[in-house]
């Protein structure tokens, strides 16, 4: 693993780093973007970064300068071995007051790169009984208040499964912890709109562009009577579930299949689509 924080590398990057003060660890009042490494190359780094801006935007955060993530970007990844990695991009308030308002001092900017374990060939998913927001204040947002997330998939964890999927307030599929949903309804691949209340996720994104689905919002439960569905995110690309609840699907389906051969012809072809 290879750290950068404000301008250097980190000589330990598993040592002390961030201050006591910084108003990401206190109040979670940041953003980040988890970024695909593909044979020591970041995948998609311009939409992420793209997508980092429109987070702080919407936090009320300053730009985040991308010349700098870029350099930073380079640094962590330059004499590193990461066939399969993550980057993970942190931009926080900075040092604060030991409360929700912020203080004048400039934000901080951490740049991780470590290995990363290929995703399993599929997974068994949950839905959790506490919705999403829709209509709060960090709807979309890809910020560090990532409580609710850590609550969610530990329930599905002691279910068995890997990830946990929410319903919004309105009783609509949206999304889950970490990844963004995409289904079969008599043939048809669907999708929920970002107007669930979803993360625009750029793996989603990437895979509406190239495959195409109908961005559709339905109860969730109209998941009982889907006849594939799979996750897509950073860490899993195009991931079938074999297991919703307590229902088995034999995996991967045609179109779960049809879109993992889109998406590694894509992914292979281009490195920042």
């Amino acid at each position: 693993m290879r750290a950068w924080m404000n301008g250097r590398l980190l000589d330990d990057p598993e040592g002390p780093a961030v201050t006591v003060q910084d108003h990401g660890l206190t109040v979670g009042d940041g953003v980040f973007e988890a970024v695909k490494v593909v044979d020591g190359r970041p995948f998609a780094l311009t939409r992420h970064l793209r997508r980092l801006a429109r987070s702080a935007a919407g936090m009320g955060l300053p730009d985040p300068d991308q010349d700098e993530v870029r350099r930073a970007v380079d640094a962590v990844l330059r004499d590193q071995d990461l066939p399969l990695g993550r980057i993970r991009i942190t931009f926080t308030g900075g040092v604060a007051p030991l409360g929700s308002g912020r203080g004048d001092n400039p934000p901080t900017l951490i740049v991780v790169a470590a290995p990363m374990r290929p995703a399993p060939p599929s997974t068994a998913v949950v839905t959790v009984p506490w919705p999403r927001n829709e209509r709060g204040a960090l709807a979309g947002l890809k910020t560090t208040s990532y409580a609710e997330n850590v609550v969610a998939l530990a329930h599905a964890h002691r279910h068995g499964a890997t990830e946990a999927v929410f319903a919004n307030l309105a009783g609509h599929l949206c999304e889950g912890t970490g990844s963004n949903v995409f289904y079969v309804v008599d043939g048809e691949l669907r999708t929920p709109t970002l107007a669930a209340g979803c993360l625009a996720g750029i793996s989603r994104e990437l895979l509406l562009e190239w495959h195409g689905a109908r961005e559709v919002d339905e109860p969730i439960e109209v998941l009982d009577r889907a006849e594939e569905i799979f996750l897509v995110s950073t860490t899993r690309d195009v991931q079938p579930v074999h297991r919703w609840n307590d229902r088995e699907f034999d995996v991967p389906g045609p179109v779960t299949a049809g879109c993992q051969k889109v998406w590694t012809e894509r992914e292979a072809a281009d490195v920042d689509p």
